[in-house]
């Protein structure tokens, strides 16, 4: 929430040219999230995993003695609702998106849409620019600006009031989605399932299935 705080307290590009290092601890925190849930989403079993040990350890009476090294009933029942959602860590990050909305009624909304719209277009513009990914050092910061560019995408979805997907949003959807096509699909397609299952309310009522199959599930770029 102070994050937050600090980042729309002011008009978006004032806010990131003067506050990069949060700016850049904002996208880390992106990236981690939607690095956590491709792993939650390329496992599975983990949910039955966990419904294993649980039954394990009602079963197991030995349990009892070692209380203070296991996970108590309270924790194991929270860790397996938080596991039942498929991509859980965004789904956290965009209810607390959305309630410091909603809680900050003084902040004008412009600011966090106009935050979160601009870090989604400057990570597709990076990426459109083999020069500057030419400069990239690492491998896998290709991977950090698309989960940063994803993660800020669904986050406007769930706070602006017509969603990302309108044709009225600053954010240039249909090209951040053939930006993700042109991607290998097996290093991607976490991030377009997540754009499929992690929609607005909203959005999902004025979007058409035909619109969202025309977007999201068009041929790949050969």
């Amino acid at each position: 929430m102070a994050l937050l705080n600090a980042l729309c307290a002011v008009p978006s590009m004032e806010s990131l040219e003067s506050h990069q290092a949060l700016s850049k601890q904002f996208a880390m925190i992106l990236d981690f999230v939607l690095a956590f849930d491709d792993l939650k989403m390329t496992n599975p079993s983990i949910q039955n995993d966990f419904s294993f040990y649980r039954r394990m350890r009602t079963r197991e009476k030995s349990f009892a003695n070692m209380e203070e090294h296991t996970v108590t009933n309270e924790v194991a029942n929270r860790m397996s609702m938080f596991y039942a959602y498929p991509t859980p860590m965004l789904k956290m990050l965009s209810s607390t998106v959305s309630t410091f909305v909603q809680k900050n009624d003084a902040l004008p909304l412009e600011h966090t849409t106009d935050i979160l719209s601009t870090m989604a277009n400057l990570c597709r513009c990076m990426i459109e620019d083999s020069n500057i990914v030419a400069r990239f050092q690492q491998k896998d910061t290709v991977m950090f600006v698309l989960r940063v560019m994803v993660g800020a995408i669904i986050l406007y979805d769930h706070v602006h009031p017509v969603g990302a997907f309108h044709r009225k949003s600053c954010i240039d959807i249909k090209g951040s989605i053939k930006l993700l096509k042109e991607q290998p699909a097996v290093s991607v397609e976490t991030l377009l399932n997540a754009l499929r299952f992690l929609l607005s309310v909203p959005t999902l009522a004025k979007w058409s299935s035909y619109e969202q199959a025309k977007i999201l599930d068009s041929p790949r770029k050969r």
